[in-house]
């Protein structure tokens, strides 16, 4: 099907139209893949940057905040300044400000909620206690991208958690822009989030600095936040040095609808996702070739609402390789390819979307009903926005409270218990010749040490 658009700047190629049916296998396989699941490019090209910034630290960071970002910063403002915060809030909307507080409002409700018991034991046979203590994670550096607009709602989704979990030291890493500073609504997150610690570097230099610390940017345990390629390679390189928490890549997106959905809110949706940039992924996925057909039509009039940027980064994900409207010979099918791609976002639009539910395994997050736009879900809602890419979906979950926590398994067995648990322990540590192991459970543990008569040959 051809369907040419004309935005007044140039025209658009063919929005794609695919038959899930008539796909080979290997088509099928093509079609899975997203920007980041060939990142060798990337891979190569990153690592003279990480070492640089081993090496030179915040000296580094100035010249790379120069070179990519056009951002002339020095040693002494590579961290933001109280008086940056508060000319922020001076210049920012107050209607912008008060939908960041109702955002925050809600994502603090929804993280808080989501926290596990700091503490508990439980008897697992009489005398035998064991159980898990929760404790938060040192140092967690949230990376805030900008390379293709300013994400207040990702600082939002990064800061709150990282605060209702009690970190102790959580910092903001993201690019200035030409001026030297970061944008502002960023800030203004950050602050009523609970965060006033933030960092002008971004892109993999930010990566590597938190890896290694900086004179001026403490070490990490572990970094968070969706990055470009060049931040997943750098994960990626760096994994031995921190933690580098879910795979949050360029953004992708399944919307499924079904033959009673509308066409005209399923377009409007696919564009939501496919707007983040041309390395982005979407696809809707329908049963129904009318409102394929009705579909495409109608994201060529949403196009025409549409700023020209927005326009040419979804044109370019809607006609590639990785997205357009996918046009499935049933549910299951659909169901099928939905599952094998776990997107990172999913949304599902037809008269009955709880129906389809106990279908979905594999999603970032699963958003019902017309009502329910990824858009809503990405500011506002309350569920984590950061969400795996890449099929990290079919093993991660969304950012949540948890990422900013560890586990500590306790024990306890009083002497009482000892000897019966013992008893089974010894004679699966001698079946696997652990000799140390069966002597610290032998029934002789807690008899009188014997006095040595004879001194030790090293004596």
């Amino acid at each position: 099907m051809t369907h040419r658009i004309d935005h007044g700047f140039k025209a658009m190629k063919s929005i794609n139209l695919i038959e899930l049916s008539k796909l080979s296998p290997q088509q099928r396989k093509s079609l899975m893949l997203r920007t980041e699941s060939d990142l060798s490019t990337y891979a190569n090209a990153v690592l003279p940057i990480i070492e640089d910034v081993r090496n030179r630290g915040d000296a580094a960071l100035v010249h790379y905040a120069a070179q990519f970002e056009g951002a002339a910063i020095g040693l002494d403002s590579i961290r933001v300044s109280p008086a940056e915060f508060d000319a922020a809030f001076a210049m920012l909307d107050p209607k912008v400000v008060a939908a960041i507080e109702y955002g925050i409002e809600n994502i603090r409700s929804f993280h808080t909620a989501q926290k596990p018991v700091q503490y508990w034991m439980k008897e697992l046979r009489p005398g035998a206690f064991a159980g898990e203590r929760i404790t938060p994670i040192d140092t967690v550096a949230l990376y805030v991208p900008r390379g293709k607009g300013s994400f207040p709602s990702t600082v939002m989704m990064l800061c709150v958690p990282a605060v209702v979990a009690q970190v102790p030291t959580a910092y903001i890493l993201t690019p200035a822009g030409p001026d030297g500073r970061v944008d502002a609504a960023t800030l203004v997150a950050a602050r009523l989030a609970g965060i006033e610690t933030i960092f002008k570097v971004g892109g993999s230099q930010a990566v590597a600095a938190a890896a290694f610390g900086t004179s001026t940017i403490p070490k990490a345990d572990k970094i968070l936040g969706p990055g470009s390629p060049w931040v997943m390679a750098a994960k990626r390189a760096l994994v031995d040095h921190l933690d580098p928490g879910i795979p949050a890549g360029p953004s992708e997106s399944i919307v499924f609808a079904d033959a009673s959905a509308d066409a005209r809110l399923a377009a409007l949706d696919v564009l939501i996702e496919a707007e983040h940039g041309p390395d982005s992924s979407a696809f809707l996925v329908t049963t129904s070739r009318a409102i394929a057909s009705a579909a495409i039509d109608w994201i060529a009039h949403f196009w025409n609402e549409m700023s020209a940027r927005r326009v040419e980064f979804s044109a370019t994900v809607l006609t590639g390789p990785r997205g357009g409207v996918l046009l499935a010979d049933s549910v299951p099918s659909a169901m099928d390819f939905i599952n094998d791609y776990a997107p990172e976002h999913l949304e599902i639009l037809g008269a009955e979307p709880f129906g389809y539910l106990h279908q979905i395994r594999n999603a970032g997050e699963i958003l019902l009903g017309h009502a329910t736009p990824m858009s809503i879900a990405n500011f506002v809602l309350g569920p984590n926005a950061v969400l795996p890419t890449s099929f990290g979906a079919k093993t991660v979950s969304a950012l949540s409270v948890h990422d900013f926590i560890k586990r500590t398994s306790i024990g306890y067995v009083t002497t009482k218990a000892f000897p019966p648990m013992a008893a089974m322990g010894r004679e699966l540590a001698i079946y696997e010749g652990f000799d140390a192991h069966a002597l610290a459970l032998a029934p002789q543990r807690f008899d009188p040490p014997v006095a040595r008569t004879q001194p030790m040959a090293a004596e």
